[in-house]
C-alpha cells in the first residue's frame, strides 16, 4: 500500500509541475505498477487492461465521430446562423454561444466543439463590438457542462463508467444521469448569462484585428544575420534605415552573449538582433532579410515584397503535435512556409529567442504567411485559427449522413441493443463506408495523449482497489460521517475532486477518486454509484484555473486572460454547482 502511496505522490508531482506530459506521466505510472508488482498487486494483464477497457475504446471511437461530424461543418453552420440572428448584442451573443456548446457538447466530444466555436466567437465578438474575452470563457465552461449531458460527452464520463464496471460490476448508461446533468446545464448557463458579464474582463480590444490585437506595444523578435545578410557590417543604429517604418534594436546576441546596441561597432554575421516594431514593419523586415524569428537563409523560400502576405492567429490545440515543442524541433517554418512573428501566453506576449520557447496548448501564435497558404493552415489539426481566417473544406453534403449515424449510435447504446463501445466502433465504420470520412482521417480526428492518459490512470486505480489503499483513504473520509450528514460528506468528494480536477487533470482526478469514494460509500453503508456519479461531475467542474481542462486551456490565448480570471469568473459558479450537483445526486440516485 505504502508503494502505491509512492507512486501516486510521484504522479501527482509529476501532474503538477508539468516536467513531462500527462499521457507521459500516466504510462510512467503504468509501466511503475507493473516492475513493482510485488508491493502494488498488479499483474502485466491488468496494467495493460487500460487500453482494452471499454472507456478507452469508446473514446477512442467517439473522438472519431466527432471528427466525422466536425468536417461536414454541421456545427459551424449552425453557429454561423446564429450568429447572423443574434447581431451586436452581448447578451444575445452570450446566450447564444452558451445554448450551442452546451448542448452539442452532450452529443459531440467537448474538445473538438471549442476548437470549432472559437474562431466564430472572436468574430462575433469582433462584429458586435464586444471583447472575445468576455465570451471565451462562456463558451469553455458552457462545452464543459453540456459534457454531463450523456455518457459520451466526455471522456470524463467514460472513464468513471469503467472503472465504475470494474469495481462495481456494473457501468453507467447513455442517459443514466442526464436529469442531473440538465440541472448542471442550466445552472450554469444562468450563471453565465446573467452573473458572468460583471466578472469577465476585457483583455483584448474588440476594434483589433489580428495583426493589431499583437502590436499594442510592438513586436519584438529577432533577426538572425549570415553571411550573405545586407546586414554585415551596418551600425546597429542604421541596420534598417531602408525598411519603411520603425525598428528599434533591442539587443545583439553575440556568441550567446546578449550585448546592448551601443555597445556594438558593427554588426557580424552569426549576430542575433533583439528588434521591437509594430507588426506590419516586422513583416516589411521579413520581406527585406528573410531571416525572422531565428530561421536560416535555407529555412525559408525567398518572398517576393509584392506577394500578398497575411498576419493571422492561430492557436495550439490539445493533440498537436506542436504541443511540448519548439518551432524549431517541430519545424513550423518549412511545414507551413511561414515565419513566426509573436507568441501569446494567457495575456503575456513571449518576447525573446522565440526559435526556442517550448510551444503549450493554447498559445496563439502570430503568424505571417502568404495569402495562397492561409486555406491549407486552416485545414491542419495541429492549429486552429483564433478568427476566421481560411476556409476548410466541409463535406456539407455529408451532414445528414453523419447526424443520421450520430443519432443511431446513441439510439443504440441508449436502449441496450449495443454495448456502448461496439456502437461507437460500429459508427466509425459506418462513416467510411458512407463517404463521411476517409480511411486515412481516421487517425488524424484521435487525442492521442488523452488515449494513452486514460490507458496508464486506468491501472492505477485498480492497485488502489488491489492493496487497500483506497479502503485506507476511504475508511479515513467515511469517519467525518460520524459527525455529518451522509449529504455532506457526498459534497466533500465533490468538493475534494475538483480542487484535484483544478490542480493535476479531469482524467486523473477521477482516477484517484473514483475508487475512494466506492470504499467511503461501502464504509458508512452509502449508495456507491452516488459517490462514483459525484466524482464524475466533480471531473467536468474545473471553473478555477486553466490547466485543469482543455477547453480552459484553448480558450487561454485567444482570449488574452490571466491565469486568475478563471477564478475569479468560476468561484462562485464552482459553489453554486457544489450545492446543486451534490443535491441532484442525493436526490436523483439516493445515498
Amino acid at each position: 500500500m505504502l508503494v502505491v502511496f509512492a507512486v501516486v505522490f510521484a504522479a501527482f508531482v509529476l501532474f503538477i509541475t508539468g516536467y513531462v506530459r500527462p499521457d507521459v506521466t500516466a504510462l510512467l505510472v503504468l509501466v511503475a505498477l507493473v516492475v513493482l508488482n510485488p508491493w502494488t498487486n498488479v499483474s502485466p494483464a491488468q496494467a495493460l487492461a487500460g487500453f482494452s477497457n471499454e472507456a478507452t475504446i469508446t473514446v477512442l471511437a467517439m473522438l472519431i465521430l466527432s471528427d466525422g461530424v466536425r468536417r461536414t461543418g454541421v456545427i459551424r453552420r449552425l453557429a454561423a446562423w446564429v450568429s447572423d440572428r443574434v447581431g451586436t448584442s452581448e447578451s444575445k451573443q452570450r446566450g447564444a454561444i452558451v445554448a450551442i456548446a452546451g448542448s452539442s457538447a452532450g452529443f459531440v466530444n467537448d474538445t473538438p466543439v471549442v476548437a470549432l466555436l472559437v474562431p466564430l466567437v472572436t468574430d462575433l465578438a469582433r462584429r458586435g463590438n464586444t471583447s472575445p474575452s468576455k465570451l471565451l470563457i462562456p463558451l469553455s465552461y458552457a462545452a464543459m457542462m453540456g459534457g454531463t449531458l450523456t455518457l459520451i460527452g466526455t471522456s470524463t464520463n467514460l472513464l468513471a463508467s469503467g472503472l465504475a464496471e470494474n469495481l462495481l460490476g456494473q457501468s453507467l448508461t447513455m442517459f443514466q444521469f442526464t436529469p442531473v446533468g440538465l440541472v448542471v446545464l442550466v445552472t450554469g448557463a444562468l450563471y453565465l448569462y446573467f452573473v458572468a458579464p460583471r466578472l469577465l474582463p476585457e483583455r483584448i480590444d474588440p476594434d483589433e484585428n489580428a495583426a493589431e490585437a499583437n502590436r499594442i506595444e510592438g513586436l519584438i523578435t529577432e533577426v538572425d544575420v549570415d553571411d550573405a545578410s545586407p546586414l554585415v557590417d551596418r551600425t546597429p543604429t542604421d541596420a534598417f534605415d531602408d525598411v519603411e517604418g520603425d525598428v528599434e534594436v533591442l539587443g545583439i546576441v553575440r556568441n550567446r552573449q546578449s550585448q546592448t546596441p551601443e555597445m556594438i561597432e558593427r554588426i557580424q554575421a552569426g549576430d542575433a538582433l533583439i528588434i521591437r516594431a509594430d507588426s506590419d514593419t516586422v513583416a516589411a523586415v521579413d520581406d527585406r532579410f528573410g531571416l525572422l524569428s531565428g530561421k536560416s537563409a535555407d529555412e525559408i523560400d525567398e518572398v517576393d515584397a509584392d506577394d500578398d502576405q497575411s498576419v493571422v492567429e492561430v492557436v495550439v490545440p490539445s493533440g498537436s503535435a506542436f504541443a511540448g515543442e519548439t518551432p524549431t524541433s517541430a519545424r513550423l517554418a518549412q511545414r507551413y512556409d511561414t515565419a513566426l512573428l509573436a507568441v501569446r501566453r494567457g495575456n503575456s506576449v513571449i518576447r525573446k529567442r522565440l526559435r526556442d520557447v517550448e510551444l503549450a496548448v493554447g498559445d496563439v501564435l502570430v503568424l505571417r504567411t502568404p495569402e495562397e497558404n492561409v486555406e491549407r493552415l486552416s485545414n491542419s489539426r495541429e492549429l486552429v485559427f483564433v478568427s476566421e481566417g481560411g476556409e476548410e473544406s466541409y463535406r456539407e453534403d455529408k451532414i445528414p449522413v453523419a447526424l443520421g449515424i450520430l443519432v443511431g449510435v446513441v439510439g443504440l447504446a441508449g436502449l441496450g441493443l449495443l454495448a456502448i463501445e461496439i456502437a461507437a466502433l460500429a459508427g466509425v465504420v459506418a462513416m467510411v463506408l458512407t463517404g463521411v470520412l476517409r480511411p486515412s482521417e481516421l487517425y488524424e480526428g484521435v487525442e492521442w495523449d488523452v488515449i494513452f492518459l486514460l490507458a496508464g490512470v486506468i491501472p492505477l486505480g485498480i492497485a488502489m482497489s488491489n492493496t487497500g489503499a483506497a479502503n485506507f483513504i476511504g475508511a479515513l473520509v467515511a469517519q467525518s460521517a460520524d459527525f455529518l450528514p451522509v449529504i455532506v460528506v457526498l459534497g466533500l468528494f465533490y468538493v475534494l475532486t475538483v480542487i484535484l480536477t483544478n490542480i493535476i487533470s479531469n482524467n486523473a482526478s477521477v482516477a484517484l477518486m473514483v475508487p475512494v469514494g466506492i470504499s467511503a460509500a461501502r464504509s458508512i453503508g452509502a449508495n456507491p454509484l452516488a459517490f462514483v456519479l459525484i466524482v464524475m461531475f466533480a471531473g467536468s467542474a474545473a471553473f478555477l484555473s486553466p490547466v485543469g481542462y482543455q477547453t480552459n486551456l484553448f480558450v487561454y490565448g485567444p482570449g488574452g486572460y490571466e491565469f486568475t480570471d478563471y477564478a475569479r469568473v468560476g468561484a462562485p459558479l464552482q459553489v453554486i454547482l457544489t450545492v446543486v450537483t451534490t443535491l441532484g445526486v442525493a436526490l436523483y440516485f439516493g445515498v
